[in-house]
């Protein structure tokens, strides 16, 4: 009976693939977690066994949606990569993926895969989950009868699901365990060397996060007559050189929003805001601390800016500091590319950054207007800015080269990714147009990705046990070999030819790997967030790069 209401309808097969899939996705093996896309992977082959059929046009909605929102989230760091200081990331990239590229085509070769299986490998050992969809999209435009065309296509999740398990644990076990002894390095050390400080904050469970402040607001009553008399402006000066701010003032009974001018008298009442080590270290001269419930309770923002003022690209923190509109805010952290970078004085802010302050509001909407864009926190996406993107980069897609005697296209879901790209880099220098919310960006890209995994595992489900058996056990081994092998040589080369600093090479080769678990077990290798320094320009590169090569690699083979 069941079976018969899921071929009815189809659509709940999908729903309860996702439930399914998003459910094993979260099953950990030691430090090793399964994750969403194997998982709905597995539930869509086992769902798929009662033999399911669903349009493939669902499956194409699903993976532009996943596509567009991959490109918009690395758009602004893409085109960032195109500037010289990039090169070296840039190049380094491209020499892993172009031998993932080959390594994966001569072991292939070698072991007599099917064009199907070679996609797979290519796509679960590096982590790329859109080469099933672009590889898919090629052999069906191979000249092949149809039934071979499915069993080729149907190949290609069996490849990826066994491929993807290997490669990723022997990755991270590779950069974690065996490249910094091949590089003689130890990473914390590497990490101690490249900051004076580091800054951020430890990831806790959903709900919670670190009992630590970096920024404390207290109130003193001023007791101490060397503090009297003197302006705002020269009391903040004196104390720390502006690593405090006073933001409220009681004068006798009145309750005041000072200025700098502002003189400060024996007896006021000030709101000092400032680190947890300036208040506790400078302060006790000043006066006694006082609970003024009145007083402290004002209005304080917390919001997202974006940097689009062309005069704070390339600015450090500690300048931006120094800048006279910033007196008076909090930044409490940076994010590039949805990743949080470190916030350290050296720490260079690019074009797109997302700086995390803290303020009052009007002192933050003047600031806001130096900086960039200030971000309200709409919960509204622009969906006229996804649809036209998506069709624009469909039309593009639908343009085709001829590779190897085979037509190969971007297809339609390869351009709504190019027009991700271009568009997520429109939203980073004009963000008054284009916002999508980061939940709204959480669906497109999870939820789209995992329903495109689940309905290829879907029709995989049938010839999926007999696919495994034909492939053999050799796959386990091809696999390892085309995770590690261009890791190898970029690593040698990265270090040795392109002089990169070891803790942000292998930040890199995460990204040129497209592995946020490796980025994660580096960092915590390091203890510190400084790889993501060099995985940002490398992961926008090699998500276009993997995915071009899944209908280059069926051309190659066919």
């Amino acid at each position: 009976m069941v079976t018969a209401i899921l071929r009815a309808h189809s659509e709940l097969a999908l729903f309860l693939c996702l439930a399914l899939g998003f459910l094993i996705g979260r099953i950990k093996i030691g430090t090793f977690k399964i994750g969403v896309v194997l998982g709905t992977l597995f539930a869509g082959v086992l769902i798929g066994q009662l033999d399911i059929e669903i349009p493939d046009i669902v499956k194409t909605i699903f993976f532009d949606f996943f596509l567009f929102s991959t490109g918009y989230k690395v758009g602004p760091q893409f085109f960032q990569g195109f500037k010289k200081n990039a090169f070296p990331q840039l190049l380094l990239t491209l020499v892993i993926c172009l031998s993932c590229l080959l390594v994966a085509y001569s072991i292939s070769t070698f072991l007599g895969y099917d064009v199907g299986t070679a996609a797979g490998l290519l796509a679960g050992a590096f982590s790329e989950s859109t080469v099933i969809g672009t590889a898919s999209d090629a052999i069906s435009h191979l000249n092949l009868a149809d039934a071979e065309k499915s069993r080729l296509i149907n190949n290609i999740p069996v490849a990826y699901s066994v491929t993807y398990l290997v490669g990723a644990a022997s990755f991270v076990f590779f950069l974690t365990g065996i490249a910094p002894k091949l590089l003689g390095i130890d990473l914390v050390q590497e990490s101690d060397k490249i900051a004076e400080t580091i800054s951020g904050e430890t990831e806790y469970g959903p709900g919670m996060k670190s009992a630590y402040q970096r920024w404390i607001i207290r109130a003193y009553r001023i007791t101490n007559e060397k503090w009297t008399g003197i302006s705002i402006s020269e009391f903040e000066r004196l104390i720390s050189n502006k690593n405090i701010v006073i933001q409220r003032i009681r004068h006798k009974n009145q309750l005041l929003d000072p200025k700098p001018d502002t003189i400060i008298q024996k007896d006021d009442v000030m709101v000092i805001m400032g680190q947890h080590g300036i208040i506790l270290d400078s302060l006790f001269s000043i006066g006694p601390e006082v609970l003024d419930e009145e007083l402290l309770n004002f209005p304080l923002a917390h919001l997202d800016v974006t940097i689009t003022n062309n005069a704070i690209e390339g600015m450090t923190v500690k300048l931006l500091r120094k800048s006279s509109f910033y007196h008076g805010l909090m930044l409490n952290k940076i994010t590039r590319e949805n990743h949080e970078i470190p916030l350290e004085s050296k720490t260079v802010l690019n074009r797109g950054d997302i700086l995390n302050l803290s303020g009052r509001p009007a002192k933050l909407e003047e600031a806001a207007k130096e900086i960039g864009y200030l971000d309200r926190l709409s919960p509204e996406t622009d969906i006229i800015f996804v649809g036209l993107g998506i069709v624009l980069g469909g039309l593009l897609g639908l343009l085709s080269v001829t590779l190897f005697g085979v037509s190969v296209t971007l297809t339609t879901s390869g351009g709504a990714l190019v027009m991700g790209l271009v568009f997520g880099w429109l939203h980073s220098r004009t963000p008054v147009f284009g916002r999508i919310p980061e939940p709204a960006l959480w669906i497109f890209d999870n939820v789209g990705l995992a329903a495109f995994i689940g309905l290829v595992g879907l029709a995989a489900g049938p010839s999926f046990i007999s696919g495994l058996k034909e492939t053999g056990f050799g796959i386990l081994i091809a696999g390892v070999a085309v995770a590690l092998i261009p890791h190898i040589i970029g690593l040698y080369f990265g270090r040795y030819i392109l002089k990169i600093n070891p803790l942000i090479l292998l930040g890199a080769q995460t990204g040129a790997g497209t592995s946020t678990i490796g980025l994660k077990a580096v960092q915590d290798a390091s203890g510190s967030k400084f790889p993501v320094l060099g995985y940002t320009i490398p992961y926008a590169l090699a998500n276009i790069l993997l995915t071009a090569f899944g209908p280059i690699l069926v051309g190659m083979m066919s």
